[in-house]
């Protein structure tokens, strides 16, 4: 009996799956608060340079301090002595060559309060020569998620649920500590530690899920997943809306965790892993956990002869320790692991390019968020009506493609077009949804039990390089405004057609070894059209060989 089959004995789709779900899903409704953070706790002000300390003995009120102290429209120079004349009726403003001698802001910085009470742009000053550093920290945040890949390898040796485990605990206490951190560059390693753990939970979330799930299943609750972090996105709105202290926001999102940490402890570890690192009778007992949960105990009592029946794939999974370098050591999976590669990075590279710089839309800040978030629901619901019925590999590429159109488009529409501008990029930003709601199950399905969270892990790699690339890029558009767009939209574009290359893994049981994922998809398994088709063990014994080539039977 093959584990599929074993999952439908203790009950399918039961009680067990639907409740483990609901406790993945509810701390990914809070990732968003975190990705995505930022936007508000990073958000910029207006803000001009202090007067000089004998301004205070003055006794002008603000508005008339401004005017002698700061040339107009400046925002990172004052002038280096009072301009009393410019308080006098007929004092007039200089023209741009007869400014009277001007310094930098000595002082510090005052700064528009009416809608953020505090950010780490006015905590620190990260404004004018320092402004580069509000996108250094969410690129060293990203730099976490990235070194957090290594929670995949991890999960690989020591179980899905363990790490899991851990990371909701360093979620928590990291992201709490980001809250009370007395210097930017104590803000920055805690956050790239939260950056770590983000990935670790994201990465062992899908997989603990997808590993207990029926075939049918998992692309509709791949989805619901990615609906919870949709969601989400509303979350972080109503939420930076109501609290606009970034220290006190940063605390808000962070406490949740450490209920995460606690309830993680029921989470059940994924059988599926445990047969294949040759651990059968831990497996055994959760199997039979799962099977009292969904009402089937007597089935379970009986699974001993069938988990025996799998100890010979066990035994020759177990003498064989796989290490990254399995990903590209066989053709397809070298094949695969390159092409996902492609379409992680971009996928990212463009998402965060556009979901990360909210305040370039000119818009309410809250509203737009609310607009991000809800163009995640049509597009997440389109993806898995084509992941269902049309297949995963049409899906992704189609995504991209689309993306990457929708953004380069931007580059050609004026700027005083905001409106069409910005339904452009929330256009964009839906189809990247909708790739990533499609990636994060494509890549599962396509790498086999054994080194399934070793490639997740790599996909993440290759995630967080774009998102940590996004950030930089924006920087170049000081220089050139529409470059970034051009980078950001001819990404998508090519690992659209990248994704192509994939094989399909619509309605084919999940793969357990290397040497199933290159039997099925390889050449020699199951032919050019089947290892370019996905086609399942089934479809290829349809084939048979004639004298004049290959044909379905």
């Amino acid at each position: 009996m093959a584990f599929a089959s074993l999952l439908e004995h203790v009950g399918g789709m039961g009680r067990f799956q639907v409740l483990s779900v609901l406790l993945l899903s509810l701390p990914v409704l809070m990732m968003a608060s975190h990705n995505l953070l930022q936007n508000f706790t990073a958000a910029a002000s207006d803000h001009r340079c202090r007067p000089g300390p004998e301004a205070n003995a003055s006794g002008l009120d603000p508005e008339a301090l401004l005017r002698v102290w700061v040339p107009h429209g400046e925002r990172c120079r004052r002038f280096v002595t009072p301009q009393w004349w410019l308080l006098e009726a007929n004092g007039s403003e200089p023209t741009n060559s007869s400014w009277p001698e001007t310094e930098p802001c000595g002082d510090g910085w005052t700064y528009d309060r009416s809608v953020f009470t505090s950010t780490i742009i006015t905590e620190w000053d990260l404004v004018c020569s320092s402004r580069g550093l509000k996108q250094l920290a969410q690129s060293l945040y990203m730099a976490g998620v990235l070194v957090g890949g290594i929670f995949g390898g991890l999960s690989d040796r020591f179980g899905r649920r363990s790490v899991l485990t851990w990371c909701y605990l360093q979620m928590a206490a990291m992201s709490t500590c980001s809250s009370f951190a007395p210097t930017f560059t104590v803000y920055c390693l805690f956050r790239f530690l939260t950056g770590m753990a983000f990935s670790g939970i994201s990465l062992n979330s899908v997989s603990l899920s997808l590993e207990w799930m029926p075939t049918h299943m998992r692309a509709l609750v791949g989805t619901f997943m990615g609906y919870c972090y949709t969601t989400g996105q509303f979350l972080l709105a109503g939420v930076a809306f109501a609290v606009p202290d970034w220290r006190r926001l940063q605390l808000v999102v962070s406490l949740p965790f450490f209920g995460f940490f606690l309830y993680s402890w029921w989470l059940t570890e994924s059988a599926r892993w445990l047969v294949m690192v040759g651990r059968s009778h831990q497996a055994l007992r959760e199997l039979q956990k799962v099977a009292r949960i969904n009402g089937k105990k007597e089935e379970g009592d009986k699974l001993d002869i069938e988990v025996t029946k799998l100890r010979r794939k066990e035994m020759t999974s177990s003498k064989t320790r796989h290490t990254v370098a399995d990903l590209v050591r066989t053709p397809v999976l070298r094949r695969i692991s390159f092409c996902l590669c492609f379409v992680w990075f971009s996928t990212s590279f463009a998402y965060y390019g556009l979901a990360m710089d909210l305040q370039n839309f000119e818009f309410n800040i809250y509203v737009i968020q609310l607009i991000f978030g809800a163009v995640d629901i049509p597009a997440k619901l389109a993806s898995i009506l084509a992941i269902t019925y049309v297949g995963r590999r049409f899906t992704q590429t189609v995504a991209l493609v689309l993306a990457g159109l929708a953004i380069l488009a931007n580059v050609l529409v004026p700027r005083d077009l905001q409106t069409l501008r910005t339904a452009l990029a929330v256009f964009g930003k839906g189809c990247l949804a909708a790739s990533f709601n499609c990636v994060f199950l494509y890549t599962g399905e396509l790498y086999p039990t054994v080194i399934r969270q070793t490639g997740m892990g790599l996909a993440n790699t290759m995630s967080r390089l774009g998102s940590i690339m996004a950030p930089l890029v924006k920087m170049a558009g000081e220089l050139f405004p529409a470059l970034p767009f051009v980078i950001y939209g001819a990404a998508p574009v090519v690992s659209g057609l990248v994704a192509a290359l994939l094989p399909e893994t619509r309605n084919v049981a999940l793969p357990e070894t290397v040497e199933e994922v290159e039997g099925r998809w390889g050449w020699r398994g199951s032919g050019m059209r089947g290892g370019m088709d996905g086609w399942g063990r089934t479809e290829v014994e349809k084939v048979v060989e004639c004298e004049d080539g290959w044909m379905d039977g």
